[in-house]
C-alpha cells in the first residue's frame, strides 16, 4: 500500500505546501498535479464540483504522485464516508467548533478502534495501489484528518478540540475567522484579535502534537507562516492563480476598465 507522504512529513515536524482546486473539472486537477505541490485539496464546500468530478480528480492526482485531499461540504458521516470511499487520501472538515464536533469527524473518518467508519468501496484501495483488505488494515495510518478552526467558537474550545485522538492537522480558515470577529474577510491582517487567535491555535497545536495549518494568499505569506511554525500551508487556489496572472497580463497591456486597449 502506498504511504501518504504528506502525513509522514507533518509527523516529522516538516512543512507541507499545497493549494485548493475550485474548478469543477478533473482536467484542472490533472494539470495542477504536475506543478510540484505536495497536495491538492478538491473543494466541495464552496464550488459546483460534484462527488463524481471529485472522485475522478482524486484518481488523476494520486496517479501523478501528488496527494489528493478534499474539503467536504459539511461535517457529516455521509460526506466524510463518501469522499474517503471514492479515493481521497484525506479530508478537510470546515467549522469544527467543539470537542463533540471533532469527535464526530474522527468517528466518520477512522476505522475501529479509533472510529466507526463503515466498510465498503473499491476506489479507496485502488488509489492507494493496494487491495481492500490491506486498505482497511492500514488506512488509519495513512488517511489525513484535518479539522478547520475558522470561528471564534473554535478558538475558545481549541484545547478541547485538539485533545481528540485521531486528528492530524488543525487548519485555520482566515477569511471566516475574520468574519466571525466582525470584520471583512482577509487572508491576513494586523487585527489584534485575529493574531491572538492564531497564537492560541499554534500553541495548542504544539501542545497536543497536532500539525498547525493556515491558508495564505501567496508565497511571501507562506514563507512567513512556515517561519512562525505553521506546517500545513495552502496557497490560494488554481482559480486564484489563473485570475491573478490574467489580471497582471491585462494590466501590463493597458487593458481593462479606464485604460486604453492595445492596438495590433
Amino acid at each position: 500500500m502506498k504511504t501518504n507522504p504528506v502525513r509522514a512529513k507533518l509527523k516529522r515536524g516538516e512543512a507541507s505546501v499545497g493549494t485548493w482546486l475550485t474548478l469543477a473539472d478533473p482536467m484542472a486537477a490533472q494539470l495542477m498535479s504536475g506543478t510540484g505541490f505536495d497536495w491538492l485539496t478538491v473543494e466541495l464546500e464552496h464550488s459546483p464540483t460534484t462527488f463524481e468530478h471529485a472522485a475522478q480528480s482524486y484518481a488523476v492526482i494520486a496517479a501523478s504522485g501528488c496527494v489528493p485531499l478534499v474539503r467536504v461540504p459539511w461535517n457529516s458521516v455521509e460526506n466524510i464516508k463518501r469522499v474517503l470511499d471514492t479515493g481521497a487520501w484525506g479530508i478537510v472538515v470546515p467549522m469544527v467548533n467543539s470537542r463533540a464536533e471533532a469527535e464526530g469527524v474522527v468517528r466518520a473518518a477512522r476505522y475501529r478502534p479509533l472510529g466507526h467508519r463503515s466498510i465498503g468501496g473499491q476506489l479507496h484501495a485502488a488509489n492507494f495501489g493496494t487491495d481492500a483488505a490491506t486498505y482497511y488494515a492500514q488506512a488509519n495510518n495513512e488517511v489525513l484528518v484535518v479539522v478547520m478552526a475558522e470561528h471564534v467558537d473554535a478558538v475558545a474550545s481549541i484545547d478541547d478540540i485538539l485533545s481528540v485522538p485521531g486528528i492530524d492537522v488543525v487548519f485555520v480558515g482566515p477569511n471566516d475567522l475574520h468574519a466571525s470577529l466582525g470584520v471583512a474577510p482577509a487572508f491576513d491582517s494586523n487585527l489584534p484579535e485575529f493574531n491572538a487567535a492564531l497564537t492560541r491555535i499554534l500553541a495548542s497545536a504544539r501542545a497536543h502534537g497536532i500539525a498547525p495549518g493556515i491558508h495564505v494568499a501567496d508565497a511571501i505569506q507562506a514563507r512567513r507562516r512556515i517561519a512562525e511554525g505553521w506546517q500545513f500551508i495552502a496557497i490560494s487556489s488554481e482559480a486564484g492563480f489563473m485570475l491573478q496572472r490574467a489580471t497582471e497580463i491585462v494590466a501590463a497591456l493597458g487593458m481593462g476598465e479606464g485604460k486604453a486597449s492595445i492596438k495590433y
